[in-house]
């Protein structure tokens, strides 16, 4: 396993933490060190990975990353019952150019990923996520991606990418892997009516601020089918963050987005995490914020249940609703009360939800299905498949 180009976790931070106690995190985390090197990832099954990368962050200006003070709030803090092993592998540095970045990112991710093992990343700025979508190229045909954001980051696919227009090349790019993007948080007076139209023509999925933070359970059956997620810091309203980080007065309180990371972890098909857009700068609400919403993801994987095989008859109870000759089938789990409701194949189409026919929902869907309304997902879900 080759992971030369990843640097260890600085000296400074391995100091810090010889001073926590013997049941802090970071006493629990094995840490790739300059003494003792790469940790066995044998029994690891998650990884933290540092990205220090920023050069195409449209507001570039030759900042410099550090994620030191993020490591140590993360380290002391204390791990719940938790039955997951953690590794800290340090940082990728930036490379000669940010292509070579990328090179590396996509390298570690699919190794990881490919050892049933989840990369859990800090990075720099968010056109990363290019890097880790297609580091599932070989790994899986379709790719359903999560985006905490306040912007829809579509921008110009014909121009060099940054981290404001990254979706665009993931759309246009071969090989053509992505089947849904759905974007929470986002504020509608900081994306064009032309972006808002282009989300609603390719059936994408947007959830305004205002929708989640009144019911922030509309986030777990989103979560429940995504594979990549990244979280843009800039979705924290500002006075949840330092001077730096501010951006706008109005998103997610600490509070939301906690348990918007906690969901991310709770979903069996979530394939990596990670939080973008830190800018560096000595301020310690900004690196607890960062550490808790890392702790909750953690705390999510470790609540996972496997619920959606549904081999087993006595393990669901399915429901059928007629709405406007449509039949409508929900399947909700005995186990954990979660309901999906079921896409229809379409024979004559090529078909890429094969893999995916059971789209996970909510009990109000199938209320509000009773009631002759068929749900929005559904709907969307559909009309992807019928390509």
């Amino acid at each position: 396993m080759n992971f030369d180009f990843l640097s260890p976790v600085s000296e400074f931070v391995i100091a810090k933490n010889e001073l926590n106690t013997p049941q802090s995190l970071g006493k629990k985390c094995k840490i790739h060190s300059k003494q003792n090197g790469l940790p066995d990832l044998e029994d690891i099954q998650i990884a933290i990975l540092g990205v220090l990368e920023n050069r195409n962050d449209v507001n570039y200006m030759a900042e410099q990353l550090n994620f030191d003070a993020v490591r140590t709030s993360l380290y002391q803090l204390f791990p719940g019952n938790w039955h997951t092993q953690l590794a800290d592998l340090g940082d990728i540095k930036p490379g000669e150019s940010v292509e070579d970045t990328y090179f590396a990112l996509k390298t570690a991710i699919s190794i990881l990923v490919e050892k049933q093992i989840i990369p859990l990343l800090i990075g720099g700025s968010q056109d990363l996520m290019y890097a880790v979508y297609r580091a599932f190229d070989t790994i899986t045909p379709m790719v359903n991606i999560v985006n905490v954001d306040t912007n829809f980051d579509l921008g110009d696919s014909n121009l060099p990418i940054k981290n404001n227009s990254y979706l665009g090349k993931v759309i246009l790019d071969k090989p053509y892997n992505l089947f849904n993007y759905s974007v929470i948080g986002y504020q509608t007076y900081f994306n064009s009516q032309e972006e808002i139209d282009l989300m609603d023509k390719l059936y994408f999925e947007a959830y305004r601020l205002g929708e989640i933070t009144s019911n922030t359970q509309l986030v777990e059956p989103v979560m429940r089918d995504a594979t990549i997620v990244g979280l843009d810091l800039k979705s924290v309203k500002a006075s949840e963050v330092g001077r730096k980080q501010q951006y706008s007065p109005n998103g997610f309180s600490g509070q939301q987005i906690c348990a918007i990371a906690r969901y991310a972890g709770i979903s069996n098909k979530v394939r990596t995490f990670g939080i973008y857009e830190y800018k560096f700068a000595p301020n310690e609400v900004t690196d607890m914020l960062m550490a808790q919403i890392l702790w909750y993801f953690i705390e999510g994987v470790n609540c996972r249940i496997k619920d959606d095989s549904f081999s087993n008859l006595n393990d669901y109870q399915k429901y059928n609703v007629l709405v406007e000759d449509e039949e409508l089938i929900f399947i909700k789990s005995i186990k954990t009360g979660r309901w999906w409701i079921e896409i229809p194949f379409l024979p004559d189409v090529n078909n890429k939800l094969k893999k995916h026919t059971l789209l996970p929902c909510m009990h109000q869907d199938y209320t509000d299905a009773s009631h002759g309304k068929i749900p929005e997902r559904w709907y969307k879900a559909y009309k992807k498949n019928s390509f």
